[in-house]
């Protein structure tokens, strides 16, 4: 099977794509994150290939009391929750941001202003839903009065700043680099160490997505060429596996086993083990590396990519945020009936945040040009070679 490539995609379909292809991904993963590709295939006698029940039915409230999250029937979560959020502080900056941004914007955003949450099938504060590792950049922030460019050390190393960077890299759309650094600054609010890398990683696949003519080949590497660690390490491997599958299903097993040596969570994702989530320089959060790898097996199809991360397990949601953001990105469409279904469901626009986005990025790319105008004018009178138009 030859890449699947969709060089055509202007601006606005791909930054279109890539957020309510993380939106559908995230509302597909949720009924069956932090089960084994084995209890998934149980539990729903088969593969899930669309939008399915939650996993304990009408006992959802009560099943699990830590998480009285009705997830399923197209509910988003906090994937989606916190990459709305984030779209809201560049539509209120209209630049780039800083870790500063995510302290007087973000923060507030989260702890002041109910919205409806699908989860939680009410309004109610973003605060209130998103998880523990989230709600510690409103304890640093707002209540230790940390540093915003430091809040992030401490926290337990998860994938939570990553899940929410699509938008950095719709920004910064075919400056990997741009996308990289800018996530690495914001997610400082929020995580340290292979937390905060696969941020930066992240936002780098979607910006490499965006070029025209990307392939999932060309963004896996750029993600290589700036990734770190770890995390370098197990996008490698896992990549290397995932090359030699053309279908998620024979894929599932090996790219877990790929991604292993580099995941400290441990065999069992509901009783971590005694090294998760601890900073490291060798290990890497899981749900990058199994992304990407699921966009080389569907060859850069969305619902392929999509349908094998959920399916994957574990932390799914998120994985398939990932995935369904890069595929999206790259400009395979995302199915109209799980689109229509997930909007619905989730009594949520995923296309207005698309269009505020975009409209945004077109006026930072606008500063942009004219930043570095300035630049290359003060450099040019200090006898540096001068530019052409």
């Amino acid at each position: 099977m030859q890449p699947k490539t969709h060089q055509n995609a202007p601006l606005d379909e791909r930054i279109t794509g890539a957020l309510v292809g993380a939106a559908v991904g995230d509302a597909l993963g949720g009924p069956v994150e932090g089960y084994s590709p084995e209890q998934i295939l149980e539990r729903h006698g088969g593969r899930v290939h669309g939008v399915v029940g939650p996993w304990h039915g009408d006992d959802w409230r009560t099943a699990r009391p830590l998480a009285p999250y009705h997830k399923g029937d197209g509910h988003v979560t906090d994937d989606t929750l916190m990459t709305h959020a984030l779209i809201r502080v560049y539509a209120r900056v209209r630049d780039h941001l800083d870790a500063y941004a995510i302290a007087d914007h973000l923060v507030p955003d989260l702890m002041t202003q109910p919205r409806w949450i699908p989860e939680l099938e009410s309004e109610a504060l973003p605060l209130q839903r998103i998880f523990l590792a989230e709600k510690w950049l409103v304890t640093r922030i707002h209540y230790g009065h940390a540093d915003p460019r430091e809040a992030g050390t401490g926290n337990i190393v998860n994938c939570g700043a990553a899940m929410y960077m699509a938008p950095v890299g719709l920004v910064n759309a075919a400056d990997p680099r741009a996308a990289y650094a800018e996530a690495l600054d914001i997610a400082g609010a929020h995580q340290w160490s292979y937390g905060r890398e696969a941020a930066g990683v992240l936002a780098a696949a979607v910006a490499a997505a965006c070029t025209p003519g990307a392939t999932p080949d060309s963004v896996v590497s750029a993600c290589l060429a700036l990734a770190k660690d770890g995390t370098r390490a197990a996008i490698e491997r896992v990549c290397e596996e995932a090359a030699r599958h053309t279908d998620f299903e024979s894929a599932l097993r090996p790219l877990r086993e790929a991604v292993t040596p580099y995941d400290t969570v441990g065999p069992d994702y509901r009783a971590p083990s005694l090294g998760a989530r601890r900073p490291s320089r060798l290990h890497a959060i899981e749900e990058l590396p199994v992304a990407l790898g699921m966009l080389l097996v569907a060859r850069g199809d969305y619902r392929h990519a999509v349908l094998g991360a959920v399916n994957y397990g574990r932390d799914c949601d998120s994985i398939a945020t990932m995935a369904g953001a890069v595929a999206g990105a790259l400009g395979s469409p995302v199915p109209e009936d799980w689109a229509k279904t997930v909007a619905e469901a989730s009594r949520l626009d995923l296309w207005e945040p698309a269009a505020t986005l975009t409209a945004v990025t077109r006026e930072i790319f606008g500063r942009d040009v004219a930043r570095r105008r300035t630049h290359e004018q003060a450099f040019a009178s200090l006898g540096g070679p001068a530019c052409s138009d």
